[in-house]
C-alpha cells in the first residue's frame, strides 16, 4: 500500500480539487507513483431553480482536454499521468476508478466549486471516505482564522 505507486485525484477543476491535485503530485513525486486525473460528467442534483449559470455543458472530448491542460505540469516533474473521463455518480465512479487501477490511495478536496456544487463534492467526499477500500486522504480549503470567525 506505501509507499504509495497509484493515486487517484477526482477534480471538478475548482480551486479545491487543484489543491488536491498539488498534494497528489507531491506525493506522487516522493513515492515515484503515478497520477490517475479523474473527472465524472455526473448527472445534476435536483434544484427548485431554473437555471444554474455555474454548471457548465462539458462533453468527453473538452473534459479530455482540460485534463491534458492540468496533467502538463505534473508530466513535466516526471509523474506518470492517466486522463480518465467517467459518467455517473461521481463518488461511485471515483471508487470504482480506485478499483479498476488498483490505486493505494484517492487524494481528494472535501470542496468543490462555489454554489451547489461546492455542498455537492463535499457530499461526494464523504460517500468516497465511507465506500474506498484504499485510503482517503481529505484536503481542506483554507479556511478564515478562528478568532477572525468569531470577530
Amino acid at each position: 500500500m506505501f509507499p504509495a505507486k497509484k493515486i487517484v485525484c477526482p477534480t471538478d477543476f475548482s480551486d479545491g480539487s487543484f489543491r488536491a491535485l498539488a498534494q497528489a503530485s507531491d506525493l506522487a513525486v516522493q513515492f515515484g507513483a503515478e497520477v490517475y486525473l479523474l473527472h465524472v460528467l455526473g448527472a445534476i442534483p435536483p434544484t427548485s431553480e431554473p437555471a444554474i449559470p455555474e454548471i457548465p455543458t462539458w462533453r468527453h472530448e473538452d473534459v479530455e482536454k482540460e485534463l491534458r491542460k492540468v496533467a502538463v505540469p505534473l508530466t513535466s516533474k516526471g509523474i506518470r499521468v492517466q486522463c480518465v473521463v467517467a459518467d455517473g455518480d461521481a463518488a461511485q465512479e471515483i471508487v470504482r476508478t480506485a478499483e479498476d487501477v488498483g490505486a493505494d490511495l484517492i487524494v481528494i478536496a472535501t470542496h468543490g466549486n462555489t454554489g451547489w456544487r461546492h455542498l455537492a463534492f463535499g457530499s461526494v467526499t464523504e460517500k468516497v471516505v465511507r465506500l474506498a477500500s484504499c485510503p482517503v486522504m481529505t484536503i481542506r480549503m483554507s479556511v478564515a482564522p478562528l478568532a477572525q470567525k468569531v470577530a
